[in-house]
């Protein structure tokens, strides 16, 4: 596992196994997950998202505390996943790292509670899974707008943004501060979502 530049966040490249009648991927193991953050990743909740060509999901994160932890993989397909650091007062606040998943690319990504999480499916199909820290509880979860211009993400500009209205209608990232709904990064420390 290596370290995004988002702190907090990892990826890891996953090794596929292939024989006449597929490829086997072992997506998780806790072991060196511990190893490069120090935490396990307390299962409550597995979600799997299947999207078209172009859609953009995100920049979705949950209120700190209790936050939500995730673990994510494309399975299907090919995604351009993005970790945005939405943490007031965090070393790397503003800040985002963008990563292939999917096909050819077999990667994972961690990111502690209090991460932002976005991404766009590249091909016709994409599947992506998750494994996550806590359950979804609806009045929790909160929203930056993808398409913030002092963000700057790098979706690509080939592709036809398919974005949901809730998605479209989110702050960006300094109106989502102005309105105090973004996590303190003071608060992550407490719970133990930084390393």
């Amino acid at each position: 596992m290596r370290p995004l530049r988002v702190r907090d966040a990892w990826v890891t490249s996953l090794q596929p196994h292939h024989d006449d009648r597929g490829k086997f991927i072992e997506w998780f193991q806790k072991d060196p997950l511990l190893a490069a953050t120090g935490r396990a990743l307390p299962l409550a909740q597995a979600n799997v998202s299947v999207s078209r060509r172009g859609v953009l999901r995100g920049v979705h994160f949950v209120d700190v505390p209790d936050g939500q932890a995730k673990w994510v993989s494309c399975v299907a397909g090919r995604v351009l996943d993005v970790v945005v650091d939405v943490r007031v007062g965090s070393p790397t606040y503003g800040q985002f790292d963008a990563v292939m998943l999917g096909e050819g690319e077999w990667r994972a990504v961690y990111m502690a509670e209090g991460l932002g999480h976005a991404f766009m499916a590249l091909t016709e199909s994409a599947v992506v899974a998750y494994l996550c820290s806590a359950r979804y509880v609806a009045g929790r979860e909160r929203s930056v707008n993808p398409l913030d211009p002092d963000l700057a993400l790098p979706w690509p500009d080939d592709v036809e943004r398919i974005v949901s209205a809730k998605d479209t209608a989110a702050p960006t990232l300094a109106e989502a501060e102005e309105l105090g709904i973004l996590p303190r990064y003071a608060d992550c420390v407490r719970l133990g979502a930084t390393t």
